[in-house]
Parts: structure tokens; C-alpha cells; sequence
């Protein structure tokens, strides 16, 4: 069967959209089996990742506690794009999410670089991600000696195989790796609380505000240093705009999807901010490193027996959550590009369990030339990947809020109808976002380094953004007037 008739026929199984007369062929076929105790914690887990359990020890020795500040500021913009999510997603559920809606608004080329910066974003994530898992491993002597490569094949092999079942599965991997996660966060934010209200010793210092003083302050680097570790920060909030993918497969998003929603904000300022700012209390931030979670280093210093690798263990969890999550969406994302012929035509199929199977091997194609990175350079995989991520992120999230003002433009017109869920402040949020976007790039650039080598490598992401899209663009026009005539 041909493309065409196959984008026709699933185009007209479509379930129709209540405020919208655009239709996208890619959300159908997909079972409803997430639950709103799968969106609710898909969205915690979204918010709690590796950025913080691993990245924070890096630039807690980088920026000193003004990191937590540097955490703050992200969260309100992570807050501010996944509530234009929202408003999108009210208006029309869409398993294709902000691809989809950048193909109402934009046309097929805003879908089309929207997808691929997606994609970006998550292959060069799941990078990050089993470069964690391995580099947590490597905690415990019984894996010490096993390559760091083989760890993280291991792990991509695992949970691969796991995302390939079915929705419900994932829903409910995600459920409990966000419980853990949670809970683990909140028993060591306990235990922080405890020790600096008893003064209790940790390596020889005495937890409490003279930790911060006595190391410099605030900004014991300058404030230069808390700028700089902006970029990196942003990847801590990569998986904010999951729930907005998973809303496609869930019953009543109308209802579920502003819970969901509103209540990262209160979990950004807990669990970031907080967890930050009891981690620079507990011990000064020379104590810590990039080579080791924070919370696993606070562990160790206390000296009780086993905690350590226990808090191990559930950074591990949100590695492996991270990737799963990755995978899950970007199956879903490309899906909807290749029904629409703008991704190759394999990441279109589905799997007997209704899973968009040929992108997550897509994904997990770029999994495997990270296992490469981690054996060719172990020691600087993860920084070199996390920045190409943050740009992926960040041109998601700029197409978010493009989407976002377009649609806020075109209410004006009376061409659509906003929810009563609404982004507050449009238009002005979405333009502040969108120049904040643009200055995360610039001081990308004025770091240096791998930064500004990312950078520089925007011109050749433009270049095969431009030339994949020729490549496509018969097909796109071919699929389009076939929805046309259908």
C-alpha cells in the first residue's frame, strides 16, 4: 500500500478535534492507556532528571549556591513553555504535540525543523543519559572495572527493549521511577533539613549558613561563573514538555492536563531550588565535583553505612527514566513527521502494542554512536553532548513559544478559540522567553570552550535543516494533497 492511501486511510480513522479544523494524521492509532497517575508523575519525572542528579555536582563546583538562582530562573521559563504547551494541548490533544501544532501555524516546514530539533534534542539526550547510567555504575566495585562503553550499552539495551511493549508499560516504568525518584529526593531533603537544624557535622563542617559565608558567599566565583552554567541548567529541564506528547494517549487531557501542569512550578522551587540550597549548606562547593552526583557525595561524607549506594542506585533510576522518556517521545514526534513525509517512512510503523516502534529504533540508532563516544572519550562525553542538547532544547522550546504566539495571534483574528486554560501575560510571556532563549545561545558563545564550538555548528545545523527539507519536500506536498482530496 502506498503512502498516500495509508496517510488517507489513517487521516480519516482520525478522531476529530472539538476547536480545531486541522486534523493530523499521526495521532491516530494509538490506545488511550495512560492514566492520570501516569500523566501527573510523568510530569514530576519530567521535572526531576539527570540534569540535577548528576549536572548539579559539576556546576555546584562551578557557580558556588548561586546556582540555585541560576535554577530559579530556568524553572520560571521551563514553567512558562510547558504552560503554552498546555494551552495548545487543551486546544487540541495531539500525540505529535508541538510538531503538530507548528504544522497548523507554521506550515510543513516549521513541523519539519521543529521534529528534527526535537530529535536532536533527544538522540544527543539519550547520549547523556547512558553516559550517566555508566558513569553511576562505575559507583560500585563490581563494575568498576567493566568499560565505561559496555555500561552504557547495557543500558540502552535494557531499556530499549522495555519501551518497545507497549504505552501502559511505559506509563507505568515511568510511574514508579518517579516515585522513587521523589522519595529519594524528599528523604535526603529530610535528612538535609535535620542535620543543618542540629548542626550536625559533615566532614569536619558544620551545616548552616557560615557553610556558604565561610566558602566565599553567594557567588564565591563572580557572578560570571552562575551566567555560564545557564546553558547546562536548561538541560536539567529537557523532559518538562513530556506530558504535553503523553496527552495524545490519555483519556479527558482537559481535565488532567492543568493538574499535571501547574504543579511543576511548586516542584521546580521544592526539589531544585531546595535540593540546591541544602546541598551548598551541608558542605562547601569545593566538596563537590562533576564526577559524582552531589547526593551521593553528601551521603558518603555522613559515613552511614550503604546510604550512599542507595542514593546511587535512584540517580541511576533517573538516568534510565530520562532515556526511556526520550525514546518514548520521539517515537511519537516522528511518527507524526513521517505520516506527513517529513521523516523516513519506517518511523511511521506501529507495533501490535500500538507503539510507534521504527522511532524509538531511530532514537536508539543514536544511542549506539554514543556507546562509540563513551569508548573513544570517556571522560568528556557527557559535557559534549549535553551542550548539542541544549540546543535541540532550545530550539524546541523556542518553536513551543512560536506556536504559542501564533496561536495567541490568531485568536486576536477570531480564527480560533483559546481554552479557558490559558499562558498568562500573552503575548508579552512568549516574546521575554523567546529573547531569554536567544541569550541561553549567546552565552553559550562567550563561554568558550565546547560551548562556543556548539555554536559555531549552528550554521551546519541550519545547512541540514535546509537540504533535509528539499530532500522531503516532494513527498510532504504529495502526502498533503492526498489529506486534501481525502
Amino acid at each position: 500500500m502506498s503512502d498516500r492511501s495509508t496517510a488517507a486511510e489513517t487521516l480519516a480513522a482520525a478522531p476529530s478535534a472539538t476547536s480545531s479544523p486541522h486534523r493530523d494524521a499521526g495521532d491516530a492509532g494509538y490506545s488511550k492507556d495512560l492514566k492520570s497517575r501516569h500523566i501527573n508523575m510523568i510530569a514530576i519525572g519530567g521535572a526531576i532528571g539527570t540534569g540535577l542528579f548528576l549536572g548539579a555536582g559539576g556546576r555546584l563546583a562551578d557557580a558556588g549556591p548561586s546556582l540555585a538562582l541560576a535554577y530559579a530562573v530556568c524553572g520560571v521559563f521551563a514553567f512558562f513553555v510547558v504552560r503554552a504547551l498546555g494551552e495548545l494541548v487543551l486546544y487540541r490533544p495531539s500525540s505529535g504535540a508541538f510538531v503538530s501544532y507548528a504544522r497548523e501555524f507554521m506550515g510543513e516546514k516549521g513541523a519539519f525543523a521543529a521534529g528534527w530539533l526535537y530529535f536532536l534534542n533527544w538522540s544527543t539526550t539519550a547520549v547523556a543519559d547512558i553516559t550517566a547510567a555508566a558513569t553511576y555504575a562505575h559507583f560500585w566495585a563490581m563494575f568498576s572495572d567493566i568499560p565505561q562503553w559496555i555500561l552504557a550499552l547495557i543500558a540502552l539495551a535494557v531499556v530499549l527493549t522495555a519501551n518497545l511493549i507497549s504505552v501502559k508499560y511505559f506509563g507505568e516504568m515511568e510511574f514508579w521511577f518517579a516515585i522513587i525518584k521523589v522519595s529519594a529526593l524528599v528523604t535526603f531533603m529530610l535528612i538535609g533539613i535535620f542535620l543543618v537544624i542540629t548542626q550536625h557535622p559533615v566532614d569536619g563542617h558544620t551545616p548552616g549558613f557560615s557553610t556558604i559565608s565561610d566558602s566565599g558567599g553567594i557567588f564565591p566565583t563572580g557572578t560570571l561563573p552562575m551566567l555560564m552554567v545557564i546553558q547546562g541548567v536548561v538541560f536539567a529541564y529537557a523532559s518538562v514538555e513530556l506530558c504535553g506528547v503523553a496527552a495524545g494517549e490519555t483519556e479527558n487531557p482537559e481535565k488532567i492536563m492543568p493538574k499535571a501542569i501547574n504543579s511543576i512550578m511548586w516542584r521546580v522551587g521544592l526539589f531544585y531550588v531546595g535540593s540546591v540550597v541544602l546541598l551548598a549548606l551541608l558542605l562547601p562547593y569545593t566538596s563537590y565535583s562533576g564526577d559524582q552526583s552531589p547526593f551521593v557525595t553528601v551521603m558518603e561524607k555522613l559515613g552511614i553505612p550503604g546510604a550512599a549506594g542507595v542514593m546511587n542506585l535512584v540517580v541511576l533510576t533517573a538516568a534510565l527514566s530520562s532515556l526511556n522518556s526520550g525514546l518514548y517521545s520521539t517515537g511519537r514526534i516522528l511518527r507524526s513527521m513521517a505520516l506527513a513525509g517529513s521523516a523516513p517512512r519506517f518511523t511511521g510503523r506501529m507495533n501490535k502494542g500500538q507503539v510507534p516502534y521504527g522511532g524509538i529504533l531511530l532514537t536508539a540508532g543514536f544511542g549506539v554512536l554514543g556507546v562509540v563516544l563513551n569508548y573513544v572519550m570517556p571522560g568528556q562525553a557527557f559535557e559534549i553532548v549535553l551542550n548539542f542538547a541544549s540546543i535541540g532544547i532550545l530550539g524546541t522550546w523556542g518553536m513551543i513559544m512560536l506556536c504559542s504566539l501564533l496561536f495567541w495571534h490568531r485568536s486576536r483574528d477570531g480564527r480560533v478559540t483559546r481554552p479557558s486554560y490559558r499562558l498568562p501575560w500573552a503575548p508579552y510571556t512568549q516574546i521575554v522567553t523567546l529573547f531569554f532563549l536567544a541569550g541561553v545561545v549567546c552565552l553559550m558563545w562567550w563561554g568558550g570552550g565546547v560551548g562556543r564550538t556548539t555554536v559555531l555548528c549552528l550554521p551546519l545545523i541550519a545547512a541540514a535543516l535546509v537540504g533535509g527539507w528539499f530532500v522531503v519536500r516532494g513527498r510532504v506536498n504529495d502526502l498533503a494533497r492526498a489529506r486534501q482530496d481525502a
